[in-house]
């Protein structure tokens, strides 16, 4: 397991019963001393297809063209997160880590040399306030671990608990496949 960092990841352990947070793989976006957020990269919400709440960003989004729930804050407000094509600068994109970072949703997706990648919609976001994280960690709610680029914009965005999981090291990989209920194992 790696320290927590922006652009790293957030698991949820089996200790973790929150439905907001289960098997949850969470994006860290900021983290200082007034707490932190981030987006949950594995909630597609296959009934909420680009092309119907935000069609402009329809042709750039990352396959599944779905919004995503990004946590439980603010659900009605959208957070758009990108991948650069290149390194040169994006009006309107705040860097993350990855080469991907938040997108202004202002922004038009046609505009010549905006340099997108690939695209993900959010609808809201989970955030913790000063040390509330910090203590979840402590109390083993969550696996911190490192992203890897292909992690962000997953084809297969329900994989990536096992996903992410699995490529760990010695025991942290067995709870890859631990039961949602383990009471019916």
């Amino acid at each position: 397991m790696s320290a927590l960092h922006v652009g790293g990841l957030l698991v949820a352990t089996p200790k973790l019963e929150d439905p907001n947070f289960a098997r949850a793989v969470i994006f860290i976006i900021a983290h200082d001393e007034n707490g932190a957020f981030g987006v949950i990269l594995n909630r597609p919400l296959n009934h909420a297809v680009l092309s119907d709440v935000l069609p402009q960003w329809h042709g750039a989004a990352a396959p599944p063209a779905v919004a995503f729930s990004g946590g439980p804050v603010e659900p009605n407000r959208a957070l758009g997160l990108a991948r650069r094509a290149d390194h040169e600068p994006i009006p309107g994109w705040t860097p993350v880590a990855c080469d991907s970072g938040l997108l202004d949703l202002e922004l038009d997706p046609r505009e010549p040399g905006l340099g997108l990648a690939a695209v993900r919609i959010y609808s809201g976001y989970a955030g913790w306030g000063s040390g509330q994280l910090e203590r979840e960690i402590a109390d083993d709610a969550w696996f911190v671990l490192d992203a890897v680029p292909g992690d962000l914009f997953s084809a297969e965005p329900e994989r990536l608990f096992h996903d992410v999981l699995r490529r760990q090291a010695g025991a942290l990989a067995m709870f890859a496949d631990y039961p949602a209920d383990p009471r019916v194992n």
